[in-house]
């Protein structure tokens, strides 16, 4: 039996990748997007109340004058005290200073959600993986665009590369 996983809220970030109104939208499984919003809305409040850092990584388009409606982060999700990274790749990582703003943190364990499970969440993971974090998925609070994409990066992928856990599972020292 494993013991229960024990996150210390001082080391610790949930990175939440892609929360915004077009691609909550979208048709995804194995669950709806308002469904996988819904549980990182309440995901990232029971980080807050732990003292742990909720970054909101969230796409633009590169040399577009202006984004697609809906590419703001979802209502409801944000909160002072959050970092919010923009990106304009796959990943979280390239050209964002998120790993700089992170270890200027002491963050050395990031807790994973978003959308979509195998594109932008686990980009984003592989590179932290790369750059030395521990790694903690949070298998309810993401989807994909297909049921078998999900369950791939989770399955497969994801244990090789972190923990995978649900979001009761999530807590913390202290």
């Amino acid at each position: 039996m494993t013991a229960p996983l024990a996150l210390d809220p001082a080391r610790t970030a949930l990175v939440l990748v892609d929360l915004m109104d077009r691609i909550v939208a979208l048709p995804l499984a194995p669950r709806k997007g308002t469904d996988v919003l819904a549980t990182c809305v309440d995901l990232a409040s029971v980080c807050r109340s732990a003292g742990a850092l909720v970054v909101l990584i969230r796409v633009e388009r590169p040399h577009v004058a202006e984004q697609p409606a809906g590419s703001a982060l979802a209502e409801g999700l944000s909160r002072d005290g959050d970092l919010e990274i923009v990106k304009r790749t796959i990943g979280g990582f390239q050209g964002t200073g998120l790993d700089d703003r992170l270890r200027q943190r002491g963050v050395t364990t990031l807790v994973f959600g978003g959308i979509a499970t195998n594109l932008g969440v686990e980009s984003t993971a592989r590179a932290a993986g790369d750059l030395g974090y521990d790694l903690v998925f949070v298998e309810d609070a993401m989807t994909a665009f297909t049921a078998p994409e999900h369950e791939a990066s989770v399955r497969l992928d994801f244990p090789r590369l972190g923990t995978v856990i649900s979001s009761p599972e999530v807590k913390f020292t202290n």
